[in-house]
């Protein structure tokens, strides 16, 4: 592994406050439910945990509330070896939190809260960008105000950085701010959001793929669940599939994909192995609850031999 494998994570942090359930409630309905877990959460965080304990070098860039929660995150992030020196503190509002409902079949639905995740402000993010070192993976999601998510990967771009968007929640990008991506990793709802184009299978992948690439993205990786990744760019498009397993909870499972993948890339992994060793610590992350608790470590996911997942 190289010694320099440095990431730069930008994004949010939260409380997540999960209830597992038969079924997830409709509109108007209760639904009564069985074990109640508060886990730290929130995309940025969890793919900065993911990326540290697979071996990169961590830096996150987020904003918290001067409360409980903040105060167990930063400790938490610490004890990951996480590098905490670009954490603002909000004094005047809350630390983000999400309410997740799980059902039987690992399947969930989320609300956030976001708190002091949307007061997040491109001169805070510029704070870090002043320091980053030309090699390192800067990796983004949509939780976070929009306009920072833009200037922070318009900057990235500019210091000749490679810059992933995992754009989720979705929202609609422009294509300008698509041409400054190295990478972009919509699921199957955010591709169809960018794209028009409804993914329902590896010929469906590659349309939406194609066209995000004529929209100015070098490489897109959309994830397909428990069929894969569908990778497309000038020199390949091909379904990289993943390891089958029994999911139980799917919950931070594109997280830990994201965070998975920045890792191969700043050890300078193939892209194609990259993206199977990200789906190799995606399908451990679903067999096991919460979010950064399910979390794998880079020596189980190592242990998935590769040849299972890339046949080429």
């Amino acid at each position: 592994m190289p010694v320099e494998n440095k990431i730069y994570i930008i994004g949010s942090s939260n409380t997540d406050m999960v209830i597992k359930t038969e079924k997830l409630p409709v509109p108007g309905e209760t639904v009564m439910g069985g074990a109640f877990l508060m886990n730290p959460g929130g995309k940025g965080a969890n793919q900065a945990v993911a990326a540290s304990r697979l071996g990169g070098q961590v830096s996150f860039i987020a904003k918290i509330g001067n409360d409980v929660f903040g105060k167990q995150a930063i400790q938490q992030f610490q004890r990951e070896k996480i590098n905490t020196a670009f954490i603002n503190i909000d004094a005047e509002h809350a630390s983000g939190v999400a309410l997740i409902n799980v059902d039987a079949q690992g399947e969930n639905s989320i609300a956030v809260a976001p708190g002091a995740n949307s007061k997040l402000t491109h001169y805070e993010v510029e704070t870090a960008l002043e320091s980053i070192p030309e090699n390192a993976i800067v990796l983004l999601q949509l939780e976070i105000p929009l306009p920072t998510v833009e200037y922070a990967i318009r900057r990235s771009h500019e210091k000749g950085l490679r810059v992933l968007l995992n754009p989720a929640p979705a929202q609609v990008l422009s294509p300008e701010l698509l041409s400054f991506l190295y990478l972009i990793t919509p699921n199957e709802s955010e591709a169809e959001l960018l794209t028009g184009i409804k993914v329902t299978n590896a010929t469906t992948a590659e349309l939406a793929a194609r066209k995000l690439q004529a929209m100015g993205v070098c490489n897109v990786i959309l994830t397909l669940g428990s069929k894969g990744a569908y990778l497309h760019n000038d020199k390949v498009s091909e379904l990289i599939p993943a390891p089958p397993v029994t999911a139980i909870d799917t919950t931070a499972a594109g997280d830990c994909f994201n965070g998975a993948l920045a890792v191969a890339l700043a050890e300078q992994q193939p892209l194609q192995q990259a993206v199977a060793f990200a789906c190799k610590a995606a399908s451990i992350s679903v067999t096991r609850m919460g979010a950064q608790a399910s979390i794998p470590y880079r020596r189980e996911v190592d242990a998935i031999p590769l040849v299972s997942v890339l046949h080429s």
